[in-house]
């Protein structure tokens, strides 16, 4: 069965580019133009994956995002505007998993679609053991895809699980930023590390607000990050 994508962007000429090649592809898709919509869609389309411009009209982007955490941990890649940094670092930080930049090309566009889509899978890149612990009574359940802290279970996005993951089964080591983005994202270094900064900012903050032992992870400066 394929995968199902809801594309969410009020200008026409994007939408039907975007469709063109998902559908060429051989994605399932639906296209929304506005926030209202785009919500609605997602809880009678039940996508695997959405594609979010940040302006568009009824909700803007970022609030259908919020929304959407609330009870969804469908992926989302934003589409922003080049002058939009700080509404793309708060996308990230609300929970987006990956973000385009307009004028975008097609080939990235597609590349990053196929790379969240392949981290969605559960069963991707299990290691032998399926139990890992970290500090501070840290318990991870790969296969259930579950972290657990002081028997109280903590809600991860796919992408902060991921990230954990790559952490936990390399203990003591530092992960560069670019090396995460080619484990935990899917893709190759293409310039901007500052979703991996986000992500884990998010990620530490969830651990923080159960136990501060549990915030296993430590920002080498310079390089990456490293749990010890």
């Amino acid at each position: 069965m394929s995968h199902r994508i809801l594309v969410v962007d009020d200008e026409p000429s994007v939408t039907d580019l975007i469709a063109y090649n998902l559908r060429k592809a051989l994605y399932d898709v639906q296209v929304a133009a506005d926030g209202r919509t785009a919500l609605r869609l997602t809880r009678e389309y039940d996508p695997d994956l959405i594609l979010l411009d940040l302006m568009i009209p009824e909700i803007d982007g970022l609030d259908v995002c919020r929304e959407l955490r609330k009870t969804s941990a469908v992926p989302i890649i934003m589409i922003t505007a080049r002058g939009e940094e700080i509404d793309r670092v708060l996308g990230l930080e609300i929970g987006a998993d990956d973000y385009v930049t307009k004028p975008f090309s097609v080939r990235e566009l597609m590349a990053r679609v196929k790379a969240v889509l392949r981290r969605a899978q559960k069963d991707d890149d299990v290691e032998s053991s399926t139990l890992l612990r970290g500090p501070g009574n840290l318990l991870m359940d790969v296969d259930r895809r579950s972290v657990v802290v002081n028997d109280e279970a903590i809600e991860l996005t796919r992408l902060e699980f991921d990230l954990l993951h790559r952490l936990l089964v390399n203990p003591g080591r530092v992960l560069t930023r670019e090396r995460l983005l080619e484990q935990a994202w899917g893709y190759e270094y293409v310039g901007d590390t500052r979703a991996v900064d986000s992500a884990v900012k998010r990620l530490r903050a969830k651990l923080r607000a159960v136990s501060d032992e549990a915030d296993c992870i430590e920002s080498v400066r310079g390089l990456g990050y490293r749990v010890n």
